[in-house]
């Protein structure tokens, strides 16, 4: 780490406080909306965290007319028949990284999720097929990479639903990660600044600014990180080669009340990330490059950067009973991988300078109406408009019929694509509550897709959750799944201009993903035990017509997506929490099967035997993971000083083996991270906030991917120990 720019970093982030920090103290009344967080960092130690508990009505102490507009945009997103599990801030800040843990570390903590190589996570079997709202608007996904787009210091409570979803959730359907971000009214007016810094060159400076001012509210947030292992290490060592990464991230959120009875906000983010390409050491070059025959590959200079950025203009309000909001969106966002020319055609025999950008345009409406004491209709719209662009200029040899190497001059091939997209989706459904025991959610989506060709379908939601005591509660709930293709991560490369040449692919066949199309049953139980402790059971089976899946199958890290005709995924999940005290505690485990049949469009990416073989047997996914686990504890000392210790286990992701493509797996993995926070309190300074944590603790080297298997293009190993302090100073104004 540079020690100008620490100084700078902590300049910055203490040199500018106001030398008096006060606190406010909220006033209840008798309004029926959450108790707003009067500090940006929260406090642990004073109340105690969220997790997979329903948001409670508690009492309201900022601008009565922002808190109950907050309550009708929460009765437009129900979760009846679902599955959800819930993460609020303080929950977010006894992790050992608190509001620095990037926000798929934070979604890792929920059941049924399991880490992966680049930052990604996959939910009950699925590949990614994640959708992200921000405070009930979707945000469309970015285009895949390694960078995180949303920033953990945004949340004041995430919402993981999954399970068979009403009508109103649809086209990305593994899950429905759903974020509620602080606000201006509830904060008061005032900010936060501080530093995380740590090992391997580890730096992340932030800063927040929030307020209130009569109508108008923002919340505005902001931080840089750069460190030395950007992506994970190909390799077991302590420290990667070449593996720097910078990144920037910002959101804000502004608010004006038009009057007692509408909203009108705008909503913006952007990231900028870079990243250097880590090395692999003593590889051997499978290609001779005009009269050179060696290099070494840990002199290898491969570099990404991924750019997103979204704005959405929200108007939210009561109109007579019915409770809306309408979207108007854009998120643009883009890839580009550089190749080290020399070493990828040697290693490779391929040097592709590829860039891919997806901008983006939405519409998206939601309506609200009781209908008697009995009935709720939920309906609403959305429309996405898509245009995308995918260039590839690569470097190849010459081949020979048999696919040796004919020349050591390489040639240049140039391909380009753009794609245009259309989404419309409609839906209606009615929550109809029977008795103070029954409530049923029933409803009709439809979905249309437009890409080359036009994909549609009717999809029915049914979920039942009974409430058989006061203590337990059963939900079941079934569900039609229409997911389109990942229109940003669709290449549509004319293959054929590889004949001939050493990066000549295996195979023909489609190169356009289709549909997926699923029937998705979902089943448990939750049980209040006391005042302290909640467990639950979840059980669910999904039977999948075009299975999505996707791979790196290039040198580039970039994803391409295929189908499989066929496609089985069944799991159960296990929850615990406890909350009683100064203790908090979590525990969750899980269990999974991912299973796919004969692939059948992107063949051109899997060899002949390959496709033989998955055309007649049933393959495990490369992302399935037979059992995951992760929990956490928490003990607070005083209202300042608390330890805690959190994990994460693994069965491990599938691998190659000999004649069964992803037919073996990983080894198991288990990392224990540990932390200790404490505020400390200077005078008329005020109060710092103090969070000291080691990751992987007993430093267990691990593999996450060993370079085999369908679409896994190198070896990923998990983080080594690293110890990390995080300082964070809230002001008022």
């Amino acid at each position: 780490m540079k020690r100008t720019l620490l100084a700078a970093s902590l300049v910055v982030a203490f040199g500018a406080v106001p030398a008096a920090f006060a606190q406010t103290s909220p006033t209840p009344d008798t309004s029926n909306v959450a108790t707003p967080n009067t500090s940006g960092g929260g406090d642990a130690a004073t109340s105690s965290a969220t997790r997979n508990q329903p948001a409670k009505v508690k009492q309201l102490s900022a601008i009565s007319v922002s808190a109950a507009l907050d309550q009708s945009r929460n009765s437009l997103s129900p979760d009846t028949g679902s599955s959800q599990y819930v993460i609020d801030q303080k929950a977010i800040q006894q992790l050992p990284l608190g509001d620095s843990t990037p926000l798929n570390q934070v979604i890792l903590q929920a059941p049924g999720v399991v880490q992966d190589s680049y930052g990604g996570v996959h939910v009950r079997g699925d590949h990614a097929n994640l959708q992200y709202r921000i405070n009930g608007v979707i945000i469309p996904e970015s285009i895949s990479g390694f960078g995180q787009t949303l920033d953990a210091r945004t949340i004041q409570s995430v919402k993981l639903l999954d399970g068979a979803l009403p009508a109103q959730y649809g086209l990305r359907t593994a899950a429905v990660v759903d974020i509620d971000t602080k606000s201006g009214h509830d904060l008061g007016n005032g900010g936060s600044v501080g530093i995380t810094g740590g090992s391997f060159g580890t730096l992340n400076p932030n800063a927040s600014v929030w307020g209130s001012n009569d109508r108008w509210s923002w919340f505005v947030t902001a931080n840089y990180m750069e460190n030395d292992v950007g992506i994970e290490n190909p390799t077991s060592s302590r420290k990667p080669i070449h593996d720097h990464t910078n990144q920037v991230k910002g959101f804000g959120d502004i608010s004006y009340l038009i009057n007692d009875n509408t909203r009108l906000s705008f909503m913006f983010g952007a990231t900028n990330n870079r990243f250097q390409i880590p090395n692999n050491p003593n590889q051997t070059p499978q290609f001779g490059y005009l009269d050179t025959v060696n290099f070494n590959s840990a002199d290898l200079n491969e570099r990404q950067q991924e750019k997103t950025r979204f704005g959405v203009l929200s108007l939210q309000g009561k109109w007579g009973k019915t409770d809306y909001q309408v979207s108007v969106g854009q998120r643009y966002s883009s890839v580009g991988f550089d190749p080290d020319d020399v070493g990828d055609l040697m290693f490779n025999g391929v040097a592709s300078t590829i860039r891919r950008s997806n901008r983006a345009d939405t519409l998206q409406a939601d309506f609200s109406t009781p209908l008697g004491d009995s009935h709720t209709l939920r309906y609403g719209l959305y429309g996405e408009f898509e245009r995308g662009n995918i260039s590839n200029n690569s470097l190849v040899f010459p081949a020979n019929p048999d696919g040796s190497q004919a020349s050591t001059t390489p040639i240049g091939i140039y391909d380009a694509t753009k794609l245009l997209a259309r989404t419309y989706s409609a839906y209606l459904q009615d929550e109809w509550s029977i008795g103070d025991k029954w409530t049923v959610n029933y409803g009709l989506r439809g979905d249309r897709y437009e890409l080359f060709r036009t994909e549609s379908q009717l999809s029915p939601r049914l979920g039942v959750v009974y409430q058989a005591t006061d203590s337990t509660t059963i939900h079941a709930g079934y569900s039609r799944y229409f997911t389109p293709p990942a229109t940003e991560v669709i290449d549509d490369s004319n293959i054929a201009r590889f004949d001939g040449t050493t990066n000549q692919l295996p195979s023909g066949g489609n190169n356009l993903p289709l549909a997926e199309r699923s029937d998705y049953y979902d089943l448990g139980i939750q049980q209040q035990v006391g005042s302290t402790l909640t467990l639950g059971v979840d059980a669910y089976y999904r039977q999948v017509r075009r299975l999505q899946d996707e791979g790196q199958f290039g040198a580039a890290l970039i994803y391409s997506n295929f189908n499989y005709d066929y496609g089985r995924v069944r799991g159960v999940e296990f929850t615990a929490n406890y909350d009683n005290g100064p203790i908090t505690a979590y525990f969750n485990a899980a269990f999974s099967r991912a299973m796919g049949k004969r692939v059948m469009t992107g063949q051109y990416n899997f060899s002949p035997e390959e496709l033989a073989y998955i055309y007649d047997n049933w393959i495990h996914l490369d992302h399935d993971q037979k059992l995951a686990s992760s929990g956490g504890i928490t003990y607070s000392f005083t209202k300042a000083t608390r330890v805690g210790a959190d994990y994460i286990f693994g069965s491990g992701l599938r691998k190659g083996a000999p004649g069964v493509p992803n037919g073996a797996s990983l080894p198991y993995y288990f990392q224990l991270n540990l932390n200790v926070g404490h505020d400390f309190t200077f005078g008329s300074f005020g109060t710092v906030k103090t969070q000291l944590a080691v990751i992987n603790v007993l430093d267990r080297t691990y593999e996450l991917r060993d370079g085999t298997g369908v679409g896994v293009g190198a070896p990923q190993f998990g983080p080594r120990r690293g110890v990390y302090l995080s300082l964070q100073k809230d002001f008022s104004f």
